[in-house]
């Protein structure tokens, strides 16, 4: 069963559902690209990885305990007389080992392997400030951005803070009422960033990947990457579009397009 939504679904930003959507976008946008780039080009995935503290609840690191106050208070005057070394308290902090995955245009083999393009699906973390996977990709990003490389960002998410390369104020001079957007800087034009806005109510766009210089650009069709995710993954039978609630919400404007296409009761 395809999605209800005509473009981006939000329901699947639920901070439970995006990370698998995440990955499987990715696998689709490769598979979709590998066909269509030329020789010798071809797309293979890039992995991040970092540490980040756990939200995992684990249990309290310190218990204390109440027994026979009259014993207690004899054995700890006992204690006290025998040392009077303090004794600390030990605090323990959980963390995380996190992986997040890319694309990589590249061409040649080996030692002459060269990345052309590389395609980011900005993911919660990477627009979460204090983070630290917001850290690490904003320092990709600039070592990217100064690069002989070019970067295609894509944010899905309606949520957090802005994090593509695009200056924000200047965009928002430009555009007013994008929901998610698409932005391609290219090395070879260091100073332009193209930039697709996207209503939640549009279908997704077609991109370009663009390529070294001569060799021209590669169409990408988000929208048809979409219908291959969502066909390919849970989300038709872990959504329960009559009960759920979308996270973040829907701006109000927005609120009787996202009733019209669900699914009415039973």
């Amino acid at each position: 069963m395809p999605s209800p939504f005509p473009g981006m679904d939000p329901f699947l930003e639920n901070s439970a559902i995006f990370p698998d959507f995440h990955d499987g976008f990715i696998a689709a946008m490769r598979e979709a690209l590998q066909p269509q780039l030329p020789q010798p080009y071809y797309a293979a995935l890039g992995r991040r990885a970092w540490v980040e503290i756990s939200e995992r609840f684990i249990g309290p690191d310190v218990s204390v305990m109440r027994g026979d106050s009259s014993r207690d208070r004899s054995q700890s005057m006992v204690a006290v007389a025998e040392s009077s070394l303090t004794q600390p308290i030990v605090i323990h902090v959980p963390h995380d080992e996190r992986i997040e995955t890319f694309i990589e245009i590249c061409e040649g083999r080996g030692s002459e392997r060269r990345v052309v393009t590389v395609i980011e699906v900005l993911s919660p973390s990477n627009k979460t400030a204090g983070e630290q996977g917001r850290s690490v990709y904003l320092r990709k990003q600039q070592e990217l951005l100064q690069s002989r490389t070019h970067l295609l960002e894509i944010d899905l998410l309606r949520s957090g803070l802005h994090t593509t390369a695009v200056p924000q104020d200047r965009l928002d001079r430009k555009v007013t009422g994008y929901d998610y957007h698409v932005c391609v800087h290219r090395f070879d034009e260091f100073e332009d960033f193209y930039v697709y806005p996207i209503r939640l109510t549009h279908t997704l766009p077609s991109v370009v990947v663009p390529l070294l210089p001569g060799d021209g650009d590669v169409p990408l069709e988000l929208q048809a990457v979409f219908n291959r995710t969502y066909d390919a993954g849970p989300y038709s039978r872990e959504i329960d579009y009559q009960r759920d609630v979308i996270e973040p919400a829907v701006a109000e404007r927005d609120l009787a397009f996202v009733k019209e296409r669900l699914p009415g009761p039973e």
